[in-house]
């Protein structure tokens, strides 16, 4: 007879990472690691155990509901399924399963259409998954008598036996999919106060990338307003990974010597190119191994395809560009999802309208470009920027996380 007492418990089911071969073991050691940051500050000790393709986590009942709202934030994670764990018999399995349906249809006292979906990771249970299912749903039926629907129910019951316990479950939350946060390696994000940039930097994170941030601001020639947004950016972004550094670099002395050079209409290309060459190499200081930008192609003037080719050159690191084929209406409802446009929203004094000039070239020609380098030193200007640089560690998380995107 097992001893195993019935406890409340959070099941997470891996998403892609559940197709690695032979290095999968890294993908899923990484994702113990942030499962374990994610759940960091949990007012009780929070146990994290494996199984096959599934992490197991429990903490006391009172912070269940806290323990599937962290999961939920955690990258590589397709699904968070609250359960119950109770002893390896198909009694529990039943009285576990009435107990959660009960539960479950106490505001509706009208008859439910439920199914029971069996799984054994152990096939050495007495009961194949078809007679546990059935052996389950008879007992809700003759208890509650709500008729079964295998096609169309409204209330699904998971019963899943390992091979020390079985869990038993009415609800699948969507994780957040991707790779696990870290997987893929570090990148520096080119971090803006608008919509785009943001959203640019979750899609990264969500390819197993682990994020620091880079802002630009117009000091001394603007107020701190952008340094507050991206502060608050920076911080909602956080939450899905943890360790998150915002790197602000004043930027507006350096954009007015390139206006008095004569930059003209290559005013935003050759600032932009400025901006990549200084962060180019404060991520080769950082360990990061790539560049985020939130540049979709053709959405303004600077982001035509000669304009992004421009601007990539001034990078010795390969820059990746998560958006780039997605359109405003895309970005903005991704950003609403996430939690980060109503911080967008926030007025601001962006860097990229200071000394704005009456016409932006959309196809910057290499040789004028070239010109403007002889005459300004971009290498020497990105040194500079770097002496300047003052680093911030936002902190905390928000109260809801998105669902998968």
């Amino acid at each position: 007879m097992s001893t195993v007492p019935w406890q409340p418990c959070v099941l997470l089911k891996y998403g892609e990472l559940a197709l690695k071969g032979r290095n999968r073991w890294l993908f899923e050691r990484q994702l113990r690691d942030n499962v374990r940051h994610g759940v960091a500050g949990i007012r009780s000790p929070v146990r994290i155990r494996g199984r096959r393709g599934v992490l197991v986590l429990a903490a006391a009942p009172e912070h269940q509901e806290e323990l599937v709202a962290r999961a939920c934030e955690v990258m590589g994670i397709s699904v968070v399924q609250p359960a119950l764990r109770v002893p390896r018999t198909p009694d529990d399995a039943a009285s576990a399963a009435l107990e959660l349906a009960s539960s479950r249809g106490a505001s509706r006292p009208a008859p439910r259409r439920f199914a029971v979906r069996a799984r054994r990771r152990d096939k050495n249970f007495p009961l194949s998954s078809d007679q546990l299912a059935a052996h389950v749903g008879a007992r809700i039926c003759k208890e509650l008598g709500w008729p079964v629907d295998l096609d169309t129910p409204e209330l699904e019951i998971a019963v899943e036996v390992d091979r020390h316990e079985v869990f038993v479950s009415t609800a699948r939350l969507p994780g957040q999919g991707g790779l696990p946060v870290g997987a893929s390696g570090r990148a520096l994000v080119m971090l803006s106060g608008g919509y785009d940039s943001p959203v640019g930097a979750y899609r990264a994170m969500r390819r197993g990338l682990h994020c620091e941030f880079v802002h630009f601001t117009g000091a001394p020639y603007t107020g701190p307003s952008s340094t507050y947004k991206a502060y608050a950016l920076a911080r909602r972004l956080g939450a899905f990974q943890g360790g998150v550094r915002l790197h602000v670099i004043p930027l507006g002395e350096a954009q007015r010597a390139l206006a008095v050079a004569g930059a003209g209409e290559l005013q935003i290309v050759a600032q932009r190119r400025l901006m990549v060459r200084t962060a180019d190499r404060l991520a080769a200081r950082l360990g990061a191994r790539a560049l985020v930008t939130g540049d979709s192609l053709g959405q303004v003037s600077s982001q035509t395809l000669p304009n992004l080719t421009a601007v990539e050159q001034a990078a010795t690191l390969p820059l990746l560009r998560p958006l780039l084929g997605w359109d405003k209406a895309e970005i903005m409802a991704e950003a609403e999802r996430l939690g980060t446009a109503e911080i967008s929203r926030l007025p601001d004094e962006d860097c990229c309208k200071l000394l704005l000039p009456p016409h932006v070239t959309t196809r910057a020609a290499p040789a004028r470009l070239d010109r403007l380098d002889q005459r300004m030193d971009p290498d020497e200007m990105a040194e500079r920027l770097l002496t300047r640089v003052r680093v911030l560690q936002p902190e905390g998380r928000p109260a809801e996380a998105p669902g998968p995107g």
